[in-house]
C-alpha cells in the first residue's frame, strides 16, 4: 500500500507525532500499510492479507494511537504552514454507521449518553454519525469535529474555525450554517462570511463569485469516502473514527 517515495514522506512525520516508547514499533512501515488497506477496503482487521503482518499489531496499533491523538497530530504536521486562508469552507456530511459500530463500553453513563459521547444517534437517514469539517482554499480538510447523526452542524463552527492557524479572507457554507450570529462571529475575528440566507431570514450579502467555490468541499468528502471504512463507519468510539478520518485527510493532503 504505502511504496517507498510515499514512505519517505510519511515516515518522519509519523515518528514526529507517534508516542515515545523504549522499544519502538516494528516494520512500521508495513503495519501502516495494513492500516490503510482496512480503512480503504472496510474490511475486518482479521481480513487483513497476511504479506502486511499479524492483523492484531495493525489493529493495537491504529486504536492506541487513536486514544492518544497520533491521527490528528499527523495531520497537522502533514499541514506544516501550507493551509490557503484565501477561502476556508465549512461542511457537514451523516455517514451511515454499520451495526458493528454499535456497542461500546457505557462507562458509567447510560446508553443515550454513551451515543452522545461516541457520536452516534438517528436522523431521517438512520443510524449514524455526523462529521464536520473545514477545509483550505484548495479543498484540503484541515480540522474535523463529530456529532450525532442527528445533530444540527451550526454548534461546531466555531469550534472548527478556531482550529485554523490563522484569519482567512472568506468563510464559505452552506445554507445549513446560516445563522445571524455566526456572521457576525466571522466579521469579528477579521473574516468576511459567505453564507447564503434561509428563506424565513432578512437577505445578506452573498457574492456568487465566492460561493461557487463551495464544490471543493463537496469534492473533498467525495474524495474521502472513497476509503469505504469514511462511507461507511464502522468504528465503535469517535476516537477510532476521527482517526480513520484525520489519517485519509492527511494521504489526500500528501497525495
Amino acid at each position: 500500500m504505502l511504496n517507498d517515495a510515499q514512505w519517505a514522506a510519511l515516515e518522519p512525520l509519523v515518528h514526529a507525532c507517534r508516542p515515545k516508547a523504549k522499544t519502538p514499533p516494528q516494520d512500521l512501515q508495513r503495519t501502516l500499510s495494513a492500516i490503510l488497506w482496512r480503512h480503504q477496503n472496510g474490511a475486518k482487521w482479521r481480513a487483513i492479507p497476511d504479506e502486511f503482518g499479524p492483523w492484531w499489531r495493525a489493529a493495537q496499533i491504529f486504536i492506541r494511537w487513536a486514544r492518544a491523538g497520533v491521527w490528528e497530530r499527523l495531520l497537522a504536521l502533514v499541514q506544516e504552514s501550507d493551509v490557503q486562508l484565501g477561502m476556508v469552507f465549512l461542511d457537514g456530511t451523516i455517514m451511515r454507521a454499520h451495526q458493528k459500530a454499535a456497542g461500546a463500553a457505557k462507562k458509567g453513563g447510560s446508553a443515550t449518553e454513551r451515543d452522545g459521547r461516541e457520536a452516534l444517534g438517528r436522523s431521517r437517514g438512520g443510524y449514524g454519525t455526523k462529521a464536520c469539517v473545514i477545509a483550505d482554499g484548495a479543498g484540503r480538510a484541515v480540522a474535523f469535529r463529530l456529532a450525532p447523526g442527528q445533530a444540527h452542524e451550526l454548534p461546531h463552527a466555531v469550534p472548527l474555525l478556531d482550529q485554523l492557524p490563522g484569519v482567512p479572507l472568506w468563510v464559505v457554507a452552506d445554507r445549513g450554517y446560516s445563522s445571524h450570529g455566526f456572521r457576525q462571529h466571522i466579521r469579528d475575528v477579521g473574516a468576511k462570511p459567505a453564507v447564503p440566507t434561509k428563506r424565513n431570514e432578512a437577505p445578506t450579502r452573498c457574492p456568487d463569485w465566492i460561493y461557487t467555490n463551495r464544490n471543493r468541499v463537496e469534492r473533498l468528502w467525495a474524495r474521502l469516502k472513497e476509503w469505504r471504512a469514511v462511507a461507511t463507519r464502522y468504528e465503535k468510539t469517535a476516537a477510532s473514527f476521527t482517526g480513520v478520518l484525520c489519517l485519509a485527510a492527511a494521504c489526500d493532503w500528501i497525495k
